[in-house]
């Protein structure tokens, strides 16, 4: 069925048609139209459009915690970083992070959101023995910042087959502190708390519910950690616990308003987000599909399983019983100058220290270095290739393109041999510079980079490329007098591959050149080698 039924039919069996004029009937069409496009032919049969929104917590850096002057740091021992008032011990009052309010201000502006000059602290009643003090002190009723967007690039390869624009509008950031962790024995049959965390600085970041499934929800935590991470704002290392996202999850028939949602609790992976959002949507498309009814629930990932698995019934704004903090006044924050005091801090300050942002440095690549639009997805996703590639191009001989590729198709490939995360690896920006121009001036060849690049591996980060290309003998040969007489050779050993490209089978060229590259090591120069059988060959 072409998109262009389909969309006919949603459009007329789920709009109301009688009174719409031609500049909403236009506006319905293309809406109808863009969904068809985005979601397979099986979500328009069964009518289901998926609905997602997240709520981002990202653990910001700071020395100390929100409310005290306990260390702010991971893999402590345990409860060994923890204040008074992180124990909840009565009689200790909080006392506001400047730096933690600077780090939610910068991160705020970067996503282009409304700082507010007043916000407050309320608490945030619930009951877990992690919790010390039953409550979480949070900015529900008035925030930091409202409002604001965030831009990215949906790209998953295997799935789409081309990169697409995405953002995702954001209702509010807002200052509180994390809860401690519970530490639960199977075995033992008994839980532990470890209170290291308790009064740890978050911002948690609530967007609206505008993505449709979960590659779009993990290509928008992807960005996010990016964002964070260039501010300075947070480490975003989510195996840590430092970036943790909480996934609402619905379906409604197409045009009709936002049915019951269940709730991901603290997915700790970009892969998992994408999973546990895919899981969900197909559950609850097989429930509705069966008749059934989505119930109002919290829910954890399971990522050994692939699943998702109820918790408990999900709670709803009067459960938590919000008051405002009597023991804080109100943040006020200074908009209009520069004047930075020890008590008010200047926005357009903090506003002249966000860098060069991921967006940008897209926007960079593809129109300064003439990248395509995968390749500079790709390297903006990687930090450490980034810095890569913009040491290299910094010398001007270097091609961009040539560089981008060896990066993303050769470093990866050796990296992804050895199971070695970018932001791991050890080669030098110098030995990258070395190996680099080894190949682009034809000293060795692609096949001897590879090999060049995983010897580094195994050796001190100051050791020279070109001692490595003299002892493993890698260099290439480019004699024109010797590559022929090689040639001849290969030649000469098999007639009737000859025979055969002399009466038409030109493809038989390359089974020469094969045998040429095994009998001499992969050590001749190609393009060399390749001028000079065929020039042999039409003797």
């Amino acid at each position: 069925m072409s998109n262009d039924l389909l969309c006919f039919r949603l459009l007329f069996k789920n709009m109301k048609m009688k009174y719409m004029n031609v500049t909403n009937y236009v506006t319905k069409w293309n809406t109808c139209l863009n969904y068809v496009k985005r979601n397979n032919s099986t979500s328009v049969k069964t009518k289901w459009q998926s609905v997602v929104g997240l709520e981002v917590h990202a653990q910001l850096n700071t020395e100390s915690k929100l409310f005290s002057g306990a260390q702010n740091t991971f893999g402590g021992l345990v409860n060994n970083c923890v204040s008074l008032f992180d124990a909840a011990i009565p009689g200790t009052l909080p006392v506001l992070n400047r730096k933690c309010v600077e780090l939610g201000v910068l991160t705020a502006l970067a996503l282009s959101c409304k700082v507010n000059e007043v916000s407050s602290f309320d608490r945030k009643h619930y009951f877990y023995a992690d919790l010390p003090a039953g409550y979480q002190i949070t900015q529900q009723r008035a925030p930091i910042a409202n409002g604001g967007v965030i831009n990215f690039q949906v790209f998953t390869p295997g799935i789409h087959k081309k990169p697409y624009k995405k953002s995702s509008k954001i209702k509010q950031i807002q200052l509180e502190q994390d809860s401690g962790k519970s530490l639960h024995d199977s075995e033992l049959k008994r839980s532990l708390v470890d209170l290291n965390r308790a009064g740890a600085p978050l911002i948690e970041l609530v967007f609206e519910p505008d993505l449709e499934d979960g590659e779009e929800a993990a290509a928008l935590v992807k960005e996010l950690v990016l964002i964070v991470q260039k501010l300075g704002a947070c480490s975003g290392r989510m195996e840590e616990g430092a970036l943790r996202v909480d996934a609402n999850v619905s379906l409604r028939k197409f045009g009709e308003p936002l049915s019951t949602r269940t709730e991901i609790k603290n997915i700790g992976s970009i892969r998992g987000v994408a999973g546990a959002v895919r899981h969900e949507i197909e559950r609850q498309r097989t429930i509705l599909d069966n008749g059934g009814h989505i119930i109002n629930e919290t829910r954890s990932w399971d990522a050994t399983n692939k699943v998702t698995i109820a918790m408990r019934d999900k709670e709803v704004v009067q459960d938590y019983r919000y008051m405002p903090e009597p023991n804080l006044p109100p943040l006020r924050v200074n908009l209009h100058t520069k004047e930075d005091t020890q008590d008010v801090i200047s926005v357009p300050l903090i506003k002249e220290t966000i860098p060069e942002l991921p967006e940008d440095s897209r926007r960079k690549l593809i129109e300064e270095y003439d990248l395509r639009e995968i390749s500079a997805i790709q390297l903006v996703n990687e930090p450490a290739l980034l810095n890569y590639f913009y040491e290299l191009v910094s010398d001007v001989t270097r091609n961009p393109t040539k560089v981008a590729n060896l990066l993303l198709n050769d470093l990866l490939t050796v990296l992804n041999k050895r199971k070695v995360d970018v932001e791991y690896c050890t080669i030098t920006v110098n030995q990258m510079k070395e190996s680099t121009d080894a190949l682009l001036n034809k000293q060795i060849n692609l096949d001897i980079y590879r090999k060049l690049l995983d010897e580094l591996f195994d050796r001190p980060i100051d050791f020279s490329v070109l001692e490595i290309i003299k002892e493993k003998g890698w260099t290439l040969e480019s004699d024109e007098t010797v590559i022929e007489q090689k040639c001849k050779e290969v030649l000469d050993n098999n007639p009737k591959l000859v025979k055969k490209y002399k009466e038409g089978k030109v493809k038989i060229l390359n089974s020469l050149l094969g045998i040429l590259a095994k009998t001499t090591s992969n050590k001749m120069d190609m393009a060399v080698a390749t001028k000079k059988m065929e020039e042999l060959l039409k003797k």
